[in-house]
């Protein structure tokens, strides 16, 4: 693993305490140039763990508390008229940021929640017929509490499928609560931690996923998988964006494996995080169905 990724990840784990599979998940999905939804009970860490991801990349961040009167133009911002140089000047708002962190997403209205759809997607926001591109990189981190909570709307499929993972953190288990009791959450909890990557380096490392190998047999395996959603009636089916997001995955998580190649191991280690938010229920069930998936699928010979 490059040292640099290695420092991060570190890092982050002595904030996070005790969720190295999320956090090395959560690095693999920003490798792979894709937005992370982190999905879970308040005070789980959620925003914490976004705060350090920011800071740790070293990119330029904007935190948005969304609510349920935020409108989209404060996201993307808004032009005033001058009356003095008789002219409408745009005033952008908090998405024209490297990293837009958007806290508790699911409590904006649909409307405002709609106004991210193509900053998500095409790096580019339309205000006041002009379209303006974002900065490079971008990414939008955001957490959400689950749907039975008051206050809250569901996102719509289009914007889920935007989402390239949904991590779910839960609670730590009885050796890292311990540890973090006897810290002092004061001096340990938003940290202003020092930036471990520069723009111009991760923005390389990202430019090197895309040449880890993924055999035929393996994006087979992949497409078998993606191919078995879409011959069941109780579930939406996975994507093309979907496919195309699972090799992204899979080749960053080999990336940070320190290999050059893609294995059925990679893809089953980010499959859950790619497709779970995406499987959404035709009816009132509330199984995910991905074990179901894994067994079903035929087994790759590679």
């Amino acid at each position: 693993m490059h040292t640099d990724i290695q420092q991060v990840e570190s890092q982050l784990n002595q904030v996070i305490l005790g969720k190295a599979p999320q956090i090395r998940l959560a690095l693999t999905c920003l490798l792979a140039q894709g937005h992370l939804l982190l999905e879970d009970l308040p005070g789980m860490g959620k925003t914490t763990l976004a705060h350090a991801l920011a800071q740790s990349l070293g990119l330029s961040y904007r935190r948005v508390q969304f609510t349920s009167d935020l409108l989209p133009a404060d996201l993307t911002g808004f032009s005033i008229f001058d009356a003095r140089s008789q002219q409408f000047n745009f005033q952008p708002g908090p998405v024209f940021s490297q990293v837009l962190l958007a806290d508790e997403i699911n409590r904006a209205s649909p409307k405002t929640q709609s106004a991210l759809l193509e900053a998500m997607e095409e790096q580019q926001v339309s205000v006041d017929g002009e379209t303006r591109p974002l900065p490079a990189p971008f990414f939008v981190i955001a957490t959400q509490n689950p749907l039975f909570h008051s206050g809250t709307n569901a996102l719509p499929e289009s914007q889920l499928d935007r989402f390239l993972m949904r991590l779910t953190l839960g609670f730590p288990e009885r050796a890292a609560e311990l540890q973090l009791l006897q810290q002092d959450q004061q001096n340990r909890q938003q940290q202003q931690l020092p930036a471990l990557l520069s723009t111009e380096r991760l923005r390389a490392l990202q430019a090197l996923v895309p040449q880890i190998t993924a055999t035929d047999a393996v994006l087979g395996y992949m497409l078998d998988l993606i191919r078995q959603s879409r011959q069941r009636s109780d579930m939406l089916p996975l994507s093309p964006r979907a496919a195309r997001g699972l090799v992204r995955a899979a080749k960053a998580y080999a990336f940070l494996q320190q290999r050059q190649f893609v294995t059925t191991e990679d893809v089953q280690a980010v499959f859950a995080a790619v497709a779970e938010h995406r499987l959404q229920p035709r009816q009132q069930q509330h199984q995910s169905n991905l074990s179901a998936l894994l067994i079903q699928e035929t087994p790759c010979s590679c």
